[in-house]
């Protein structure tokens, strides 16, 4: 379990981040939703500690970062590092023995070319598989879908999905909302820095609604057409 308490962080003056708390229990995938610059990948960097914050941060394992995957929004490759070697040092990191990468290519990627040269999808995909080599306990998700193919979708859904049987705790964010519908246990609306409002699975159609009107009306009211 991961236990966030009384989070706040800032930019110079502007205030990201306002006294958030928040569990994200094993076994369970919490969705955040917000608008572009609500501050989702901040909280993510937070608790995977890129980022210094005010408040606390505890779980189960210690220190968390060892035991955490973080799937950021884009993932960045060495230019001379290929997909193989990639998941070696991921493997490495973790002081754990590689699996044979060939059998375990599940995404069936090209190991052997350098991961600079995949797009962005193959590059989701990519660094998705080594976290989970990795064997974590908790994961951070930050727009898996963006960028990858619908059959890549819906492995990514299964994914978590076994994650979650398998007694892990999942954090995600997506823009596509039926990825989360299909995925969360509860979802959380992260706005002027607060996550005041969680809507559980039954409520979730009520959450897209007032999302699309307040998306699409504010929007549609400004095209030129």
């Amino acid at each position: 379990m991961i236990q966030i308490k009384n989070l706040s962080k800032s930019f110079g003056s502007k205030l990201v981040l306002n006294n958030l708390n928040l569990s994200i229990n094993e076994g369970l995938c919490v969705g955040i939703v917000g608008e572009n610059g609500a501050g989702k990948s901040t909280l993510f960097h937070c608790i995977a500690g890129i980022e210094t914050y005010n408040g606390s941060i505890e779980s189960d394992v210690n220190p968390l970062k060892n035991h955490l995957g973080f799937l950021t929004t884009d993932p960045y490759f060495l230019n001379k590092i290929t997909g193989r070697e990639y998941l070696q040092l991921l493997c490495n990191a973790r002081e754990l023995t590689a699996p044979d990468f060939d059998k375990k290519n599940f995404f069936e990627l090209p190991l052997d070319q350098y991961a600079s040269t995949y797009s962005t999808g193959m590059k989701k995909k990519l660094a998705l598989q080594g976290i989970l080599f990795q064997k974590n306990k908790a994961f951070i998700l930050d727009e898996p879908y963006n960028g990858i193919d619908i059959q890549s979708s819906m492995l990514v859904t299964e994914i978590i999905h076994r994650l979650k049987a398998a007694k892990n705790a999942v954090l995600i964010s997506s823009h596509i909302f039926s990825t989360l519908k299909d995925t969360c246990d509860i979802i959380y609306v992260l706005k002027n820095g607060n996550l005041d409002e969680s809507y559980l699975p039954e409520q979730f159609d009520q959450l897209e609604n007032e999302m699309k009107n307040f998306t699409i009306g504010k929007s549609l009211d400004s095209l030129p057409i």
